[in-house]
């Protein structure tokens, strides 16, 4: 009986230990956009709710911008996804912790853990046929895909031949300003386009004149879950980054945090 329940407490501890050893430790990378920004005093604190950047390959095997060490998936990184933080905390009753979790498609365990998955610059990835099977089956047990900050035709090319290593054959559906999405927390206007600085710079709303107009887009699995959020034509990330500044308007502030909210309150419930 000893011998048993010795083995029983084991099995216990070793359990444990796998699950701990398959969630890797949050990492703050050097080479974003925004460099190495200090961290808040509570961000190894858990939380109920996680965002997770997806650090993937570079299409075009560039560095960003050229003398950093990471590619585009650093765009706005790390504080466009401080401030997506603080939007849900402030706005919202989700427990979100301080910081993100910067997850890659390796084949480990980890990605699992995380279930609200955000990547900027999408128009810039590359995703293997192996990469795409891990996304896939994350997608498909439960996970939420956002992504954001791609414009323009050739880039939505970019971005497609990538989705279609997840899912070769769903269909990515325009949604309608009536899908439930826009409507959990507060009603999102998707004929705002949400514009990042570079667009603003220059007097308009969108970057690419190939496809001027905002795109709010999905993919749903079979039973009409989103599981594939698409912004094209759209910088949601500076909205959240720069909307604590009064130069940036705040009709598009204000659409890409309640985008946000909707999407996390999604991402939990669904």
């Amino acid at each position: 009986m000893r011998l048993r329940t010795f083995f029983l407490i084991l099995l216990a501890v070793l359990g444990a230990w796998g699950v701990l050893l398959a969630q890797k430790p949050f990492k703050q990378y050097p080479g974003g956009e925004d460099g190495d920004i200090p961290l808040p005093p509570d961000y190894q604190k858990p939380a109920e709710w996680v965002s997770a950047r997806l650090r993937y390959r570079d299409a075009f095997g560039r560095r960003f911008r050229g003398f950093r060490s990471e590619g585009a998936w650093a765009t706005d990184y790390p504080l466009g996804d401080r401030h997506l933080i603080i939007g849900v905390q402030r706005l919202t009753r989700i427990h979100a912790r301080s910081v993100e979790q910067t997850v890659e498609l390796d084949g480990s365990d980890d990605l699992y853990n995380w279930p609200f998955l955000y990547a900027v610059e999408v128009g810039q990835w590359t995703i293997d046929e192996k990469e795409g099977a891990q996304l896939r089956d994350f997608l498909d047990r439960g996970g939420f895909l956002m992504v954001d900050d791609f414009h323009g035709l050739d880039q939505w090319e970019i971005f497609a031949e990538g989705i279609h290593q997840v899912y070769p054959d769903r269909q990515i559906e325009d949604l309608e300003a009536s899908e439930p999405i826009f409507h959990i927390l507060a009603d999102v206007d998707p004929k705002v386009q949400v514009a990042g600085l570079a667009a603003l710079y220059r007097g308009r709303t969108y970057e690419q004149a190939s496809d001027p107009y905002p795109r709010w887009r999905a993919i749903y699995d079979g039973k009409k879950r989103i599981v594939v959020a698409i912004c094209h034509n759209m910088d949601l990330g500076d909205a959240w980054e720069h909307s604590d500044e009064a130069s940036y308007p705040a009709d598009m502030a204000i659409v890409a945090h309640r985008a946000l909210q909707n999407y996390a309150m999604y991402d939990l419930t669904h």
